[in-house]
């Protein structure tokens, strides 16, 4: 057992996963989860993602010996901040939100020394939300990427890998800002690609798509109230991924619009080679 009591600030799909991984892989004996939703603490409970329920941290926390916190990007620095106020002394901290150099910079120097704060990023989830759809292999062979600076605690670093690689994650560690440029490229521009193209189709044509379009735009239908924080919270990087989206797609308008065959080919060709890189 790595800890003896996992604290999770919000249950919802990535907090409740956590919770059913870490007890299934018996990484804690005790997780807490803490939420302002009485109906969704009540599904984490019954589901068995986590032993008690809390609705303020203050409750949750002092008895910590690790701390995620699960919360829209914007609210992961005030919680993190929050919980270390409470935390014994050796409690690690991290988050799962999926921008970094701000969070990073929020939270800064400003905690207390008895803690650490370690930046996480697991590159898991799904467009529904909610503790109803957590299952506990949702971290298996997929990246966590964490995010430590040179005033990181060492050892702290390594118990969060080692963690992370407990629930099944193939962990990789990055600098919060090359994080931010990586995942506005494989993670943020896609989701407003997809957001886009679903915004463009006339619902008429819906009953003819076929899995081109569903796979294409399935992560269009995820929460807006969540991506809009992380657009925001990443904007520089997300416009710069922006800028090359739209070069790349302007130049597939001028071979097409010049009726340029073996232009096209070649254009769908390097898209094929990068897909083919990934794999199934």
């Amino acid at each position: 057992m790595q800890f003896e009591t996992l604290a999770i600030v919000g249950v919802g799909l990535l907090g409740g996963s956590l919770g059913l991984a870490a007890k299934a892989r018996g990484l804690a004996g005790r997780v807490v989860g803490v939420g302002r939703d009485p109906a969704k603490l009540a599904t984490a409970l019954e589901l068995g993602a986590i032993d008690e329920a809390h609705a303020e941290i203050a409750d949750a926390i002092p008895d910590a010996d690790l701390v995620v916190v699960c919360t829209p990007v914007d609210l992961i620095p005030r919680h993190v901040r929050e919980a270390a106020e409470l935390a014994a002394p050796g409690c690690i901290l991290t988050d799962v939100g999926s921008t970094k150099a701000r969070i990073v910079a929020e939270v800064g120097n400003r905690l207390p020394a008895h803690v650490a704060f370690v930046g996480s990023h697991p590159m898991a989830g799904s467009e529904k939300k909610g503790p109803g759809h957590a299952v506990a292999d949702l971290f298996v062979n997929r990246a966590t990427i964490v995010t430590p600076t040179a005033d990181s605690d060492p050892n702290a670093v390594e118990r969060l890998k080692r963690f992370w690689e407990g629930v099944g994650s193939r962990v990789v560690t990055m600098s919060p800002e090359e994080h931010d440029r990586a995942v506005a490229n494989v993670s943020h521009l896609p989701h407003a690609v997809a957001a886009a193209l679903a915004g463009t189709v006339d619902p008429a044509y819906l009953p003819v798509s076929a899995g081109g379009f569903r796979d294409t735009t399935r992560i269009a239908a995820a929460a807006p109230a969540i991506w809009e924080p992380i657009f925001r919270t990443n904007r520089a990087e997300v416009l710069a991924g922006c800028a090359r989206f739209a070069a790349r797609f302007e130049e597939f308008r001028k071979l097409l619009e010049a009726d340029d065959g073996p232009g096209l080919i070649r254009w769908l060709n390097e898209g094929k080679k990068v897909r083919d890189a990934l794999g199934s």
